[in-house]
């Protein structure tokens, strides 16, 4: 089993993941901004670390996460604004990507978004903004020697997942539950051979687990060829 160092654990994604991991029998340590957050995490078996990645260093994040297998970083400004974006999606991104290396924790899984996303809509300059720190912190990540996962998930929806997904490193714009992105992000954790790979994920025909692991042929490969 994994100590898993969650980022982002009381957001939509890390709420359901967190639970499918300590239910699966790993140790997850979930941080959290608010005190009020703290029983909520205690309740799911997940151990609550206080802070708050608009004001927090590496070496801070580093202490933190010390001793842990594998980072997931999930946590997002959800269009909060730009400076919530600035800071969680671009700065907060980068501290846990150098407090990992600092901890010597090379598994780093980054939830990340859709490159069409919007694409033929109207969207706001705060949604342009979201998506070009979005891009900035995977290229980020990609320029690391960690074990890096980017995963590219499409239009997030808050109904039942399904269990199926498509998974690959380019695919048809599309739609995925929650659910079905915290059951990939459980896969990967139980996958350590897939790395080093940006995936796209929508929903689709392959359970989760044969999806998750065909992404090993595409493992490794260097970061310039994946962008």
């Amino acid at each position: 089993m994994s100590r898993v160092f969650l980022i982002g654990a009381t957001g939509g994604v890390g709420r359901l993941l967190r639970k499918r991991l300590t239910t699966a029998g790993h140790q997850v340590s979930g941080l959290h901004r608010l005190d009020s957050q703290a029983d909520d995490l205690v309740a799911d078996g997940v151990t609550p670390v206080s802070g708050d990645l608009m004001n927090t260093s590496s070496e801070r994040l580093a202490e933190a996460m010390r001793g842990c297998d594998v980072v997931v970083f999930s946590a997002g400004a959800g269009g909060a604004g730009v400076d919530q974006t600035d800071g969680i999606d671009g700065r907060g991104a980068r501290f846990a990507t150098e407090a990992a290396r600092l901890a010597g924790i090379s598994r780093f899984l980054m939830v990340s978004a859709f490159p069409e996303a919007g694409r033929g809509k109207t969207v706001s300059p705060t949604f342009e903004h979201y998506m070009q720190v979005k891009k900035q912190s995977d290229a980020m990540l990609a320029a690391t020697p960690l074990d890096w996962v980017i995963l590219r998930p499409g239009t997030l929806v808050n109904e039942s997942g399904s269990g199926k997904v498509r998974t690959g490193l380019a695919i048809p714009y599309g739609t995925v539950p929650r659910e079905d992105v915290a059951a990939v992000l459980h896969g990967l954790i139980e996958q350590p051979q897939v790395k080093r790979v940006i995936i796209e994920l929508t929903s689709g025909e392959q359970p989760v687990e044969t999806a998750v692991g065909n992404m090993a042929a595409f493992s490794g490969a260097s970061p310039q060829a994946l962008v």
